[in-house]
C-alpha cells in the first residue's frame, strides 16, 4: 500500500512524463542555487513571479547578492500571493531543466512551499494543487534537489524582479523578461 505522499509523487511523475517535461539530466550537469519569489499587490491583485538562478559552483553562490546566471521576471495578471510563489518556482524549475541542470538547491522565503515540497504539509488549496504537482514532477527529473526556507531579507533579488515585472507590465511593457546565459 502506498502513502498519500507516494501516490502524489507517482501522479506527478506520470503527469510530467505525459507532458514530456521531465528528463533525467546526466550526472555532472550544472548545479544551481535557485531563489524564487511571488508577489501580489493586494491578495489577490496584480501579481508577478521572480527567480534568480545562480551557478552553485562559483564562490559566494549562496550570498543573496551573488551574480545570477539567469533570471525570470514575469507578470501574472491578477493572482493570489501563493499562486505567484508557486508559479515562480515552476518557471524557475523549467528554466533550470532548459539550462541542463542536474541539481537544484532551492532557497525560498515561502515556508508553505518548502513544507509542501517535502510532504510535511498538505496542499489544501485547489488552485495550488496543479502547481505543486508540476513542481514535484520537475524536481523528480533532477539527480538531486533540496529546498530550504530562508528569511525574506535573503530573497531581495527575486522580490525585486517581481516588482519590476508588475511595474513594467502596468506601464505597458512586456509581461515577461527572461535573461539567460549566451549559448
Amino acid at each position: 500500500m502506498t502513502s498519500p505522499s507516494e501516490e502524489d509523487d507517482d501522479r506527478a511523475r506520470a503527469a510530467s512524463d505525459r507532458a514530456g517535461r521531465t528528463r533525467r539530466p546526466t550526472s555532472g550537469g550544472l548545479r544551481l542555487i535557485v531563489r524564487t519569489d511571488g508577489a501580489a499587490r493586494s491578495n489577490p491583485g496584480p501579481a508577478a513571479a521572480g527567480a534568480v538562478l545562480i551557478d552553485a559552483t562559483l564562490p559566494g553562490s549562496r550570498d543573496p547578492l551573488a551574480t545570477p546566471l539567469a533570471t525570470i521576471s514575469d507578470y501574472l495578471g491578477v493572482q493570489t500571493n501563493n499562486v505567484a510563489e508557486y508559479t515562480a518556482l515552476v518557471r524557475a524549475l523549467r528554466l533550470a531543466v532548459d539550462l541542463g541542470s542536474s541539481e537544484v538547491h532551492l532557497l525560498l522565503d515561502s515556508k508553505l512551499i518548502v513544507e509542501q515540497l517535502h510532504g510535511r504539509w498538505r496542499v489544501k488549496d485547489a488552485k495550488l494543487r496543479p502547481l505543486h504537482t508540476e513542481a514535484r514532477a520537475l524536481l523528480s527529473g533532477f539527480a538531486r534537489w533540496t529546498a530550504s526556507h530562508v528569511p525574506r531579507a535573503q530573497n531581495g533579488a527575486a522580490d525585486a524582479l517581481c516588482n519590476e515585472a508588475i511595474d513594467r507590465a502596468l506601464a505597458g511593457g512586456p509581461p515577461s523578461v527572461v535573461r539567460r546565459p549566451d549559448r
